[in-house]
């Protein structure tokens, strides 16, 4: 019984700390969570668009057999994808160690 108690002491503590970081760095936690939103949404969206422009110019100069828009579109939106996975996971590891450093405080 004993042991449950400094279990739930440390984490009240590590819960308090992450506020009081929160609070000092300043970030805003909606406006934080909807900029984080923004930025997966157009890390998948410029590459795409870029792709289709790429692929209606190609296709424009260069008639052919392929569509080069929806080969680029198709390119373009699983580079999106693989760079929005990328900040998501690089955001994700942050908060882990993050969380890390909280418990051996």
């Amino acid at each position: 019984m004993r042991s449950g108690g400094k279990n739930f002491r440390a984490r009240v503590g590590a819960r308090a700390a992450r506020k009081i970081r929160a609070r000092r760095e300043g970030r805003v936690g909606v406006w934080f969570g909807l900029g984080a939103s923004g930025i997966v949404g157009w890390s998948v969206a410029i590459p795409t668009l870029i792709g289709v422009a790429l692929g209606v110019w190609i296709d424009s100069k260069w008639p052919g057999r392929f569509s080069w828009t929806l080969m680029l579109l198709v390119a373009g939106v699983i580079l999106g994808c693989l760079n929005a996975w990328y900040w998501v996971t690089r955001e994700r590891r942050a908060i882990e160690r993050q969380e890390e450093d909280d418990k051996h405080e």
